[in-house]
């Protein structure tokens, strides 16, 4: 919960309660594996990992609330608004133009919330 209080400030509070109201086990199975035993490993930079995890969802283009939530993530782990626009270029070329106006969506809110 410690890195995902540092991808966001009060991120892991309201994960928490979101998972716990659907099932108690959810945010302990799903924070642990997510953040404990992948995010939080040595191999790469949080920063590049986050990158890498606003293309993929980008690129999905089915979990806009978490990809909003990388990309905000991503900004407070020094990724600039500009890498951010570069990666939704990129996901359009591999992914399509559907996903990357989705991402589009998420960026103008993530680049919304920030500016707040």
């Amino acid at each position: 919960m410690a890195l995902l209080e540092r991808l966001e400030p009060g991120a892991p509070k309201k994960v928490q309660e979101n998972l716990d109201a659907f099932s108690p086990e959810m945010a302990e199975l799903v924070m642990g594996y997510t953040f404990a035993d992948i995010v939080s490993r040595d191999g790469i930079d949080l920063r590049t990992r986050e990158m890498l995890t606003v293309a993929m969802l980008a690129a999905m283009g089915t979990a806009q609330g978490q990809l909003e939530f990388h990309m905000r993530a991503a900004m407070n782990t020094g990724v600039s608004r500009e890498e951010i626009v570069e990666i939704v270029l990129q996901v359009s070329v591999y992914a399509g133009v559907p996903a990357a106006m989705n991402a589009v969506t998420a960026a103008k809110a993530a680049f919304a919330a920030r500016e707040d």
